[in-house]
């Protein structure tokens, strides 16, 4: 959350939006969408629509019809909210009454129909799953147990960087950073590093990139009628199946090798551990695509976000050189105290840190 903040300070309290699809309507209760621009028959506005600058696009419709607007894409109808009162109201107020996300043909088909964490509709399955998650994957206990994890893949990250400083060339911080976040994410997970090996590597990195493609791209029949035929003749259909397959056959491999009796004992157990176990334990029938479904959460969501943050935290504290220099400041204190490695019990002390 704290490398989170630069990024919702100034997107989502000022330009930002905040998509609602609209798909119940309760009956007998006629619905008036808030004003905005008129569409054309089955496209709606998404003729007008913007994807690659969302938010400056929504900001532009805002000096027309204020901060709540309604748009029609295809046949669903959407509500865009631009205010910190609004965005309150609908997050936080009115939060169990928009807590269900649209279900996309991407999302679905990724997710299993659903299974996983983020795009499961807010029912009893939920609850289980988000239960098994805080009680079972992220209490206090195991998130300790990872730590050694993530201080050796730090070690390594500023390893690197200090080769590639000491050869005089540039540090490409994302490519740095999106390796040891996908490291981390995958010794944590699957109990493996996949950085090392070159072909892996590749493998990896194009399975996320496809993965991450499939979640935001726009299919025809998420919008208009008998749009799944146009999702087969402009071939986004088989591109969603060719993906859906890769990724399930790596997640098969890595359950696989978890299972095999002549795999080597391990001092820790990583996640995939710990599923596998519930599942052989539990009450709550866990099968193997609901395994494959929270990995699916962790592969796509623990990998580029965590990297992506730390780029935008880097950004904006060269963009407010007194605030980095303080940092650096206080860091330098804390290490020249701890001398072998700053773990995270000691940035507490780090007031300037704590602000960003």
């Amino acid at each position: 959350m704290l490398l989170l903040y630069p990024l919702f300070a100034t997107l989502f309290f000022t330009t930002f939006f905040f998509l609602l699809c609209l798909t119940k309507q309760r009956k007998n209760e006629p619905f008036h969408p808030p004003p905005g621009p008129k569409g054309i028959p089955i496209l709606g506005n998404l003729h007008q629509f913007d994807a690659s600058k969302p938010h400056v696009y929504f900001a532009e419709l805002a000096k027309t019809y204020g901060s709540i607007l309604g748009l029609q894409f295809g046949r669903v109808p959407v509500v865009v909210v631009q205010s910190a009162k609004l965005a309150k109201e609908v997050l936080q107020t009115q939060d169990l009454n928009f807590c269900n996300r649209p279900t996309f043909v991407g999302m679905q088909k990724l997710s299993y129909n659903g299974l996983d964490i983020a795009f499961t509709p807010y029912n009893e399955y939920f609850r289980e799953i988000k239960k098994i998650s805080v009680v079972h994957l992220l209490n206090s206990k195991r998130v300790e147990s990872f730590a050694h994890i993530g201080q050796e893949e730090v070690l390594r990250m500023m390893n690197k960087i200090s080769d590639i400083s000491s050869a005089s060339k540039v540090v490409n911080l994302s490519e740095v950073l999106m390796s040891f976040a996908s490291s981390n994410i995958c010794r944590i997970a699957f109990g493996k590093r996949y950085e090392d090996d070159g072909k892996s590597r590749s493998r990896f990195h194009s399975l996320l990139n496809d993965a991450q493609a499939m979640f935001i791209a726009t299919f025809f029949s998420d919008y208009i009628p008998f749009g799944g035929l146009l999702d087969m003749l402009t071939g986004r259909s088989s591109k969603l199946e060719q993906t859906f397959k890769n990724l399930d056959a790596f997640y098969e491999e890595i359950i696989n090798d978890h299972i095999d009796p002549n795999k080597p004992l391990s001092e820790h157990e990583d996640i995939i551990d710990v599923l596998l176990h519930l599942r052989k334990e539990r009450s709550f029938q866990l099968s193997l695509d609901h395994i494959k479904a929270v990995l699916m959460n962790i592969f796509v969501a623990g990998t580029d976000t965590s990297a992506v943050m730390v780029v935008w935290a880097m950004t904006e504290l060269m963009r407010n050189v007194d605030k980095m220099k303080k940092v650096q400041e206080e860091l330098r204190n804390i290490a020249t105290e701890n001398k072998d490695l700053i773990k995270k019990r000691d940035l507490q002390s780090s007031n300037t840190l704590k602000q960003l």
